[in-house]
């Protein structure tokens, strides 16, 4: 059975740090490539980061270039988000997701976890 669960979402501070985790079961992670999203409510699941199969490509959208990094390790079948640096408009239910994984879009990605909450406040 493919699954994907991720953790390490919590309650943080502005300027403060999180590191997600998602690990993955039931298939083969290297064969894929995982995606991190985010979705605030009242607006449309957008995609944070992505990092290709082998791990030589990755994507960051604008917002997070420079406070987010994206790594996996295959042989743990896990894939990791550290967020440093973060704002209140980095408040969101934060997902995982396997798929091809050509653009960094929702609609590229097939496997999804069940989500891990972020919200960032004082």
């Amino acid at each position: 059975q493919l699954q994907l669960v991720e953790s390490g979402g919590g309650l943080v501070q502005p300027g403060g740090s999180l590191r997600l985790s998602c690990a993955v079961s039931g298939f083969t992670l290297e064969y894929y490539a995982i995606g991190w999203f985010r979705q605030a409510p009242g607006k449309e699941r957008e995609g944070v980061s992505c990092i290709s199969s082998s791990g030589g490509s990755t994507y960051y959208r604008d917002s997070v270039k420079g406070r987010f990094t994206i790594s996996r390790d295959n042989a743990k079948n896990t894939v990791y988000l550290q967020m440093n640096s973060l704002k209140p408009e980095d408040t969101a239910i934060y997902y995982c997701a396997a798929g091809a994984g050509y653009v960094c879009s929702p609609y590229e990605y097939d496997y999804w976890g069940q989500g891990t909450q972020v919200t960032v406040s004082s």
